[in-house]
């Protein structure tokens, strides 16, 4: 194996247990360091997850000379701005989605990255899983025929009111937390469309008591080659579903849970000769994420996901936010 990445966390976030902690271990990473708002809580994460020191605030552990891999995973408004500046200190930076608060901020974090030369990713992990992959394959091969419609589905019961998702300052909402999947999702399958789909049409609700956050989005798609497609999110549904179903002219292929794949790792397969299930692994989705990441940094083997790619997704999030009545969301103050 190449030399263990060297990677700091922003934050002591609850998801970098399963997100970034785990994988690291299970690959052989180093999580040298650890920042949050709170010393004291820093302290705590890192001797609960055995990373190594605590650095005093964000801007430290930026500019610490061993740290060469930020990781962030702040809420959604800190993303844009830390983003840029761990780029700006020359780390290369694997970012929780969405990469910045709007597609303005976006072009800047890429014109960051580009600047430094550094590896920037947004953490779409599900794509990096053989589920999706697998989707894709089924699509590619021809056995479902050509691509007629897709329907993304990423929904979640509500966090409570407090909770930062819901927070406008923050970037919060249904489409930054959950349908930027159902939309990177159908962004994703361009290659077998005749190109990257358009926004037709969309409608939202608001949260009660949080003016402008969205607690819900359906978003409608066109396909240059004709293909249609659905992209809803919904942050107070009455259960947690992240499904997505491709209809192709001779069958579908339907994953209940792209998303978090290793939490049911099916892909149910109907043709006119018959339905089948294939079984694709637990092994979890940030693992192989992370095994790519770092494939990328030491040895230069391409990513599906860049920062070109995150302002494509932060264009069409606006563009969504926009046609439903809301605005994009604002930078952090």
């Amino acid at each position: 194996m190449s030399e263990p990445l060297r990677i700091g966390v922003l934050g002591a976030a609850r998801i970098s247990a399963s997100s970034l902690i785990g994988p690291a271990r299970a690959t052989g990473h180093r999580v040298v360091e650890v920042a949050a708002r709170d010393r004291s809580r820093a302290e705590a994460y890192a001797a609960e997850h055995g990373v190594e020191r605590v650095a005093g605030s964000y801007a430290e552990l930026v500019a610490d000379p061993e740290v060469e891999v930020v990781y962030n995973p702040l809420a959604n408004g800190l993303h844009g701005p830390w983003n840029l500046a761990a780029l700006a200190a020359g780390k290369h930076v694997l970012s929780e989605k969405p990469s910045a608060s709007n597609a303005e901020e976006a072009a800047e974090v890429r014109e960051a990255a580009g600047k430094a030369g550094a590896v920037f990713m947004e953490a779409f992990h599900y794509l990096f899983h053989p589920v999706t992959r697998r989707l894709h394959e089924i699509l590619a091969s021809g056995e479902i025929g050509e691509l007629r419609h897709v329907e993304a589905l990423v929904a979640i019961p509500a966090p409570p009111d407090t909770d930062p998702r819901w927070s406008l300052p923050l970037a919060g909402g249904a489409v930054m937390d959950l349908g930027c999947y159902s939309l990177h999702a159908l962004r994703m399958l361009a290659p077998w469309a005749g190109g990257a789909p358009r926004l037709v049409s969309a409608r939202g609700g608001e949260r009660a008591g949080a003016p402008g956050v969205d607690e819900w989005l359906d978003a409608d798609l066109a396909f240059p080659g004709g293909a249609s497609g659905s992209a809803r999110c919904h942050m107070a549904y009455d259960r947690l579903e992240m499904s997505c179903r491709i209809t192709g002219s001779r069958g579908e292929a339907f994953a209940p849970n792209f998303v978090l794949p290793h939490t049911d790792d099916r892909v149910v397969v109907r043709t006119p000769s018959g339905e089948r299930t294939e079984r694709l692994g637990t092994r979890s989705s940030y693992t192989y994420q992370l095994e790519a990441f770092a494939s990328r940094v030491r040895g230069g083997t391409a990513l599906p996901l860049d920062a070109d790619d995150a302002v494509e997704t932060m264009t069409l999030i606006d563009t969504a936010y926009r046609a439903a009545g809301f605005e994009p969301r604002p930078r952090v103050s």
